[in-house]
């Protein structure tokens, strides 16, 4: 989601735009007030908090429908999360490593929450990212960078880096959620993921 600050940046830059780089100014300007708002928000609001006029909006989308697609796809695409594992740096400890990338891919999954449930998409379509992916392609790319910040130890893992890193993905994305135990951090997930649930103290 951008700041208050990224998107007056935004404003600043959009009378050179082409209309690629409008769509994508308005489009990082309307996935907040969709988390928000929902599909009840308007153009006009969209407009406003872009800091363009109305009109602007329909000559990069048809309609309203066109720019909600634009936004849920791009809350879905895993762009953003792949980098933030990219940039992690693997000369750390593998249980740094992991919680690292536990933090940026629950952010990810809080990301695409907000704008599936503020919408009504809830059964879990996934209408694609802005370049056309879909979940399995997602899917791969992000196991793929998880797979990368496993490889310094190949030699000391189990089984290969690529099966190690969908078990964390999975882990990730279906962490069981109780009534009275609040959810796992990402430091306790990793633990528990390198070390089983045995405590030392078990015989």
């Amino acid at each position: 989601m951008t700041t208050p600050k990224e998107n007056k940046a935004a404003r600043r830059r959009a009378p050179g735009m082409s209309p690629e780089e409008r769509r994508e100014m308005i489009v990082q300007t309307a996935i907040p007030l969709i988390a928000e708002y929902g599909a009840a928000v308007t153009t006009a609001k969209i407009a406003r908090a872009a800091g363009i006029g109305e009109g602007t909006i329909f000559r990069v989308f048809a309609d309203k429908e066109e720019l909600l697609q634009a936004c849920v796809a791009k809350a879905l695409s895993p762009d953003h999360a792949v980098r933030e594992l990219d940039a992690i740096d693997t000369s750390q400890p593998l249980p740094d490593r992991l919680a690292e990338a536990a933090e940026a891919l629950q952010a990810h999954m809080a990301r695409m929450g907000a704008i599936l449930g503020s919408l009504g998409h809830g059964g879990g379509k996934h209408p694609g990212t802005v370049r056309g992916a879909g979940r399995e392609e997602s899917t791969a790319r992000i196991r793929a960078a998880l797979a990368e910040l496993l490889e310094p130890e190949r030699a000391a893992l189990r089984r290969p880096p690529e099966q190690i890193a969908a078990l964390f993905f999975g882990l990730l994305f279906t962490q069981p959620r109780t009534e009275h135990e609040p959810d796992l951090t990402p430091r306790e997930l990793v633990d528990v993921f390198l070390h089983g649930a045995l405590s030392g103290n078990a015989e």
